[in-house]
């Protein structure tokens, strides 16, 4: 990634930064894939962003997107396209890599005030919820847009 410009370039951030960086306070937290982002996505990135100081995203891994169980074809965009496109958005603050089926471990090292996701999620069923909590954290679940998702998307595409 190195053709890109020092504006992204200081938006993605390793993972291994994620304990010891010196995240700006409200941090806002959420996770995905963003296989191919579409207007769901950007309004829901958006929102997130105006809860806080700053947004990180955690971007499934293309190891990880495989174990979110969308398809063996998918995700169609690569790790490193994905986290540019992101780290593109005027609402996101920081884009990193995991490659583990939850984000949990990133939360633990990064300690966001916030964690979201959007509204087709049961926030207290998540595992990430219980672990926001475990030391004075919040979570909640952003409004859903509906009629927007990659899967009917890339459904429609191939003509399905």
């Amino acid at each position: 990634m190195n053709d890109l410009s020092p504006t992204l370039s200081r938006k993605i951030r390793s993972s291994v930064e994620a304990a010891t960086y010196p995240w700006p306070r409200p941090l806002v937290f959420t996770n995905g894939v963003f296989d191919v982002l579409h207007r769901g996505h950007v309004t829901y990135l958006a929102a997130a962003r105006e809860l806080g100081a700053a947004l990180l995203v955690a971007v499934n891994s293309d190891v990880s997107a495989r174990l979110q169980g969308k398809g063996p074809d998918r995700p169609l965009n690569r790790e490193s396209d994905r986290l540019i496109v992101l780290a593109a958005l005027e609402s996101v603050s920081f884009v990193m890599l995991f490659d583990e089926k939850t984000p949990c471990e990133l939360l633990s090292r990064c300690r966001p005030d916030l964690y979201v996701k959007g509204g087709d999620y049961d926030m207290e069923t998540l595992e990430e919820t219980r672990l926001m909590r475990s030391w004075g954290g919040r979570s909640l679940a952003i409004p859903f847009v509906t009629g927007y998702s990659t899967t009917t998307l890339v459904e429609r595409i191939r003509g399905a």
